[in-house]
């Protein structure tokens, strides 16, 4: 990791913010050095995100308590554009751009290239290439946002910051919808800023990326500042973090099931796909998903794994009725009868249920109550003659909220107030009450915290424990290995391999891909 500089540009002391009926944050105290990769950790809710709020202006002056020294100057900001003019960039996890504005158009928005008060198009798009160039992003600066998977709109998003002239670089999540490849390329970025003196705070939920380029390490719980670890001078494992984190030792990250295989526990077939197309709706030529067959066995978890851009999602969209209408051919069987999967309504009717990667945007009505988007894939079972039964309706989402342990104070509470790991659960209790056979995850734990990630996965194997199918996408091999019976292994629309638990490895699955 090397050395770095012992010059305090950053210190927060005894900041404490409080929301109607809750002190998120309780006399926290952060020391960042210049020159350094400063992780701050803790699990959803710990009150990461809102410490960086406060720091950047979102949250202002005035609005909490405590002090903000940067550059050993006290620091007042009335907004985030105060902190971005002293050069402290903040990266949210929740992206700030606009779809039907084109890649250079989001990088340079409010910070244009002007000429007399008129926009340089062949500077922006010059500046662009290279921007997109240093995140690793091969598309056309003139590429519409809107038409890329969200993977990529987060390197849009970094590429934005890096257009600024930044001091101080703030990564909320950088690399929770990244592929392992483009995630390596992204550290090795933040190690290069370093080299420049260029200070980053890194939140991340992922621990081998905190060990591979973090100088110092603060721990959030409960609001609270726990602990600063200085990497350099004492050896720090994973386990000593996530103590800090959760307040208990995890001595195993994946719960432990019976895993399901034809020899040990044959349960009955509840899916089959065979010879899956696709084709693009816009484009009759280009093919997305080519002859894909696949099946999956009551209380299964199968496992698809691949690189971005290897169509898993589009796999999954495609079984569940969205986005492909009829360029599809191919047959999928549910409990032994034919599907008809050509909408999301007959995808549901047949016993299927998709878990979208994007719980935001596409899983949650955020502006809505937990009541609510718990009934939303099952009307009919609250509603009587087209009314819905609130009393019925407030009866299973308080269950499930038992059930599922969703930590809010009622289910009237809005999702958007939850945290990531709450909300998934939100989501997860949704599809589980349209009483699939099978569900398919896509990311299920994408921006969530290990300890709840350790209950999403204790969820998944209790619906594999009740006879259901699961079909888990992941970007994260050792969730994959460490939760599946079966691992399909994708790359360019196809499938190219496929391993029992007992045989796979994160060594055997890149082969795969790359030898493909």
């Amino acid at each position: 990791m090397g050395c770095f500089m012992e010059n305090i540009i950053l210190e927060m002391r005894r900041i404490t913010k409080t929301f109607p009926g809750v002190k998120a944050l309780d006399s926290v105290n952060l020391k960042v050095r210049e020159g350094e990769i400063h992780a701050l950790v803790g699990e959803n809710g710990a009150g990461k995100s809102t410490l960086m709020k406060v720091l950047s202006g979102v949250y202002p002056y005035g609005s909490y308590d405590g002090d903000i020294l940067f550059n050993n100057e006290t620091t007042r900001f009335s907004g985030i554009t105060d902190s971005e003019e002293k050069g402290i960039i903040i990266i949210h996890q929740e992206l700030a751009l606009v779809p039907l504005l084109s890649i250079a158009e989001n990088l340079f928005l409010g910070n244009e290239n002007l000429d007399h008060g008129v926009i340089n198009w062949p500077k922006t798009y010059a500046r662009t290439q290279t921007l997109l160039e240093k995140v690793g992003l091969k598309e056309s600066p003139s590429t519409l946002l809107g038409q890329l998977g969200v993977g990529k709109q987060q390197l849009v998003e970094i590429a934005k910051a890096l257009a600024k002239d930044v001091k101080l670089l703030i990564l909320d999540e950088p690399t929770s919808a990244l592929q392992e490849n483009d995630s390596a390329k992204l550290l090795e970025l933040l190690l290069e800023f370093k080299a420049q003196g260029i200070s980053s705070i890194l939140i991340t939920h992922k621990l081998n990326e905190i060990s591979r380029v973090a100088d110092s390490i603060t721990v959030i719980r409960d609001g609270q500042s726990v602990s600063t670890l200085d990497c350099h001078a004492q050896a720090i494992s994973e386990e000593d973090i996530i103590r800090d984190m959760v307040g208990r030792d995890m001595a195993h990250r994946y719960p432990t099931r019976d895993k399901a295989s034809d020899e040990g526990h044959p349960g009955k077939m509840l899916m089959a796909v065979e010879a899956w197309n696709v084709w693009h709706p816009d484009a009759l030529d280009r093919q997305i998903i080519h002859d894909i067959s696949f099946h999956v066995r009551a209380g299964e978890v199968v496992g698809i794994a691949g690189l971005m851009g290897s169509g898993r999602t589009e796999l999954a969209m495609s079984l569940f009725g969205q986005s492909y209408g009829k360029n599809i051919q191919g047959e999928v069987t549910l409990r032994g009868d034919i599907a008809d999967l050509s909408t999301v309504p007959n995808a549901i009717k047949s016993g299927l249920a998709y878990v979208t990667e994007d719980r935001k945007e596409l899983g949650l009505i955020l502006e809505e109550t937990i009541q609510i988007n718990t009934t939303l894939a099952n009307l009919n079972n609250v509603s009587s003659h087209g009314v819905i039964d609130e009393n019925i309706e407030r009866q299973v989402s308080e269950d499930y909220r038992k059930a599922l342990n969703i930590r809010t104070p009622s289910v009237f509470q809005k999702v958007m107030n939850l945290s990531g790991g709450n909300q998934q659960k939100v989501v997860l209790s949704k599809w589980l009450y349209s009483q699939p056979d099978v569900l398919i995850l896509d990311e299920p734990t994408r921006g969530i915290d290990v300890g709840a990630k350790f209950e999403i996965y204790s969820i998944i194997n209790q619906l594999a424990d009740d006879g259901k199918g699961v079909v888990m996408i992941s970007s994260e091999m050792p969730e994959l290995l460490g939760m599946c019976d079966r691992i399909y292994v994708m790359n360019e629309g196809r499938f190219v391999g496929e391993l029992e638990q007992a045989d796979a490895s994160q060594e055997k699955i890149m082969s795969m891909i790359v030898k493909a």
